[in-house]
């Protein structure tokens, strides 16, 4: 068996890789490994379960609390929440574990199970591997020790952890949003409720999109992965910005009210620079992937800001963060982690923040996300090559020296071996786009030749 937890949980396609069995076997096997590691001692454990609108989610909520139940663990079921939401409600709540079905921005015929340590974290990669073999033992036919009686786990809708999150969200928010028109995209998914309710409450005009959920619809031509009718309904509506979130919450992404994208680089650029201005941007620092645009980078720079950067995944910024106490990190594709308020990505957070620091400022989006400016970016998709050879190939070396000997200061290569398939990724950046693409072009020739 493949390994089933990938960067951001199990995730596959419903009814077909995601089975109510496998849902049902993961919960029961999660239980009994945080059981082993002391995590329940002294006391009954409790899970909180949330999920996003997919059809799916309906079955794979009952096999999930099914599981917990029988394993012992009482379940408080919050029902359709962002993923952020059954992060906070695992913190605040004291719960044991914390369970979200969602397969994020992935389209509708997938859903996924994303577990939560105590204190809304996600689980380490141990846990998980342990999780994973005690399912697999216990499905090739070992029997599950069983409670009964009074042992099983009791269940019951928590239907106030709607209105935690939304409360908690607006108790962060620096200042209110009062005399800006927002649009927010929410995906037909999780935050369709959650999202505009705390931008209303928040003093914010509000027009809303993609809020209509019916379990079929998430992320289907709307959403942060397609920001077409965002744009255009944050120019017919005169509005000062736009809002974007997928399918789970947890992303954010921005246009500005000309329809102009403001990516995750930007409105870290942007949010870290009210941070500092607050003083709660600690050491001064932010961390990012090194697939954040180099315009990012040299923002960083000239605001004397300092920039750690990981490998890709927002697993790997919070680990860094977690690791040397910073306050702020996330991706280019919008995840964006404020430590002090939320244990994961944020979208909604995200979103009244920057909203927010426009409200402050009283300055435009597109000005304060003139902070950076996004030098161009071409990435090259290589298949059908031998990935491990990548740090080896000598003929490889070479051909990036020279491309980075042309490009100099203002450009930059990044050779990803994918950690699925034979294929490399090869990405360029450079002040010229046209320079860009030849180079990528070249080096993407040198992969096929040394590593085909």
């Amino acid at each position: 068996m493949g390994r089933l937890f990938g960067t951001d949980g199990v995730r596959g396609v419903a009814n077909a890789d995601l089975t109510a069995e496998l849902a049902l076997g993961l919960s029961v096997a999660a239980a009994h490994v945080l059981a082993e590691a002391g995590t329940f001692e002294g006391h009954r454990p409790t899970a909180v379960v949330g999920r996003d609108p997919r059809a799916s989610g309906e079955f794979l909520e009952a096999a999930v609390v099914a599981g917990l139940a029988s394993a012992g663990v009482d379940v408080l079921r919050v029902g359709v929440l962002p993923t952020p939401a059954v992060a906070h409600l695992t913190g605040v709540l004291g719960a044991d574990l914390g369970v979200m079905l969602s397969a994020s921005h992935n389209a509708m015929p997938d859903n996924g199970i994303k577990f939560f340590a105590r204190g809304g974290h996600k689980l380490a990669d141990d846990l998980e591997d342990s999780i994973e073999s005690v399912y697999e033992e216990h499905r090739t036919g070992a029997p599950w020790a069983r409670p009964t009686g009074a042992g099983v786990g009791r269940v019951r809708d928590y239907d106030e952890g709607f209105e935690t999150y939304v409360s908690h969200l607006l108790t962060v928010l620096p200042n209110r949003l009062d005399g800006l028109k927002v649009v927010l995209d929410e995906a037909h998914g999780a935050a369709a409720r959650v999202s505009p309710e705390a931008f209303t409450r928040a003093g914010a005009q509000v027009v809303t999109i993609g809020a209509e959920p019916d379990g079929l619809n998430i992320n289907d031509g709307c959403g942060s992965t397609h920001l077409g009718l965002l744009r255009a309904a944050v120019i017919e509506h005169g509005a000062d910005l736009g809002i974007a979130h997928d399918g789970d919450a947890d992303r954010c992404l921005a246009v500005d009210a000309a329809g102009n994208e403001v990516d995750g680089d930007q409105i870290l650029a942007v949010l870290s620079l009210a941070m500092r201005e607050a003083g709660t941007l600690r050491g001064d620092t932010v961390v990012a992937t090194v697939m954040s645009n180099l315009g990012f980078k040299l923002a960083m720079e000239r605001e004397g800001l300092n920039l750690v950067q990981t490998a890709v995944g927002d697993r790997y910024v919070l680990e860094s963060m977690k690791e040397n106490d910073y306050a702020l990190g996330g991706e280019q594709s919008g995840h964006v982690i404020v430590l002090d308020h939320a244990t994961t990505g944020d979208g909604t957070l995200t979103g009244l923040m920057l909203a927010a620091r426009v409200a402050a400022t009283g300055k435009s989006l597109a000005d304060l996300a003139g902070v950076m400016e996004r030098l161009p970016q071409i990435l090259i998709n290589v298949p059908d090559v031998d990935r491990s050879r990548v740090k080896t190939s000598g003929d490889l070396a070479a051909a990036v020296t020279a491309a980075e000997q042309e490009l100099g200061a203002t450009g930059r290569v990044l050779l990803r071996p994918s950690g699925t398939e034979p294929l490399v990724r090869v990405m360029v950046e450079a002040a010229d786009i046209e320079q860009a693409r030849a180079v990528a072009q070249r080096l993407a020739d040198v992969v096929k030749s040394a590593l085909g």
